[in-house]
């Protein structure tokens, strides 16, 4: 199997895993708060990152995670998994995946803006017409749109902001690390949640369950995207995170009864062929 091949099947498994882990929170949110729900996501995988991490001689919290740019990484990483959270949560899941799907063209527009990268026209008229794809899903100023759907639009915006972030991480740190950062953001998103609302709840054994295995989806889903990254080559591997839209929406009828409409679909699909082709352009001009 060459690299290219096996670091877009793991992108694939990756991008599955998240869908589940994703479907795995929203089931449990309709039980125990979504805060709640979040928290203990977060902690479970605290726990295993940071085993693995002492498994490996590191620690699970070094120095290097106290520097201005993970602090930068950090904030912007809270804003995009806590509303991400909450759109999952609270709109329908196909919905929240489409949305976020827009990410790599926030990241090709920060890199020009923030780096300064060079971007031709092309690239400028394709990112345009992928946030036109946005807009379609979420049909501001028509009777289909809901003011619920910018959750997913803020936490689009966090997230390419904490990829963009990332670019300045120290090298030293470890994935393990990074896991344990990453799932501090998202327990200390789930905490913020839960203070402002002040909203508990027991969860029973069933939840608790379900949690259990969002977790376990969410570390398998980062462990596999870690191996991709270092697999194949960047620019043959990442489009394959669009799959997770596919696996999103899959999810989304199979378990909560979504149904999809046709602007939802159309509006998918423009954001999908934008970012593909952008990241195929980058890949030739490499």
């Amino acid at each position: 199997m060459t690299p290219n091949l096996r670091g877009s099947l793991f992108m694939t498994v990756s991008m599955a895993g998240f869908a589940v882990e994703d479907a795995f929170l929203k089931a449990a949110s309709r039980s125990i708060p979504v805060g709640e729900a979040i928290l203990i996501m977060g902690l479970i995988g605290i726990g295993v990152f940071s085993s693995l991490a002492i498994r490996a001689g590191h620690p699970p919290i070094p120095a290097a995670m106290f520097t201005r740019t993970m602090a930068l990484r950090s904030g912007f990483e809270i804003t995009g998994r806590l509303f991400y959270a909450l759109a999952i949560a609270l709109t329908p899941l196909s919905i929240a995946s489409a949305i976020l799907q827009a990410t790599p063209l926030v990241v090709v527009l920060g890199a020009a803006v923030i780096f300064g990268e060079k971007v031709d026209l092309k690239r400028w008229l394709l990112i345009l017409l992928g946030f036109i794809g946005v807009l379609i899903i979420l049909r501001p100023g028509v009777s289909g749109f809901s003011a619920l759907s910018l959750l997913a639009l803020i936490a689009m915006i966090g997230f390419a902001g904490r990829d963009l972030a990332t670019r300045a991480a120290p090298p030293a740190l470890s994935n393990a690390q990074l896991g344990v950062t990453g799932f501090i953001m998202l327990a200390l998103s789930g905490l913020i949640i839960t203070l402002v609302t002040g909203r508990t709840a027991m969860p029973d054994l069933h939840t608790m369950g379900v949690l259990i295995c969002g977790a376990v989806f969410g570390i398998a889903g980062y462990a596999a995207l870690t191996a991709a990254m270092r697999s194949g080559e960047i620019g043959v591997v990442t489009p394959f995170r669009y799959t997770r839209l596919l696996f999103a929406m899959i999810l989304g009828v199979a378990v909560f009864g979504e149904r999809p409409d046709a602007p939802t679909l159309f509006g998918s699909a423009i954001i999908v062929a934008c970012g593909v082709i952008i990241l195929s352009q980058n890949r030739r001009r490499r």
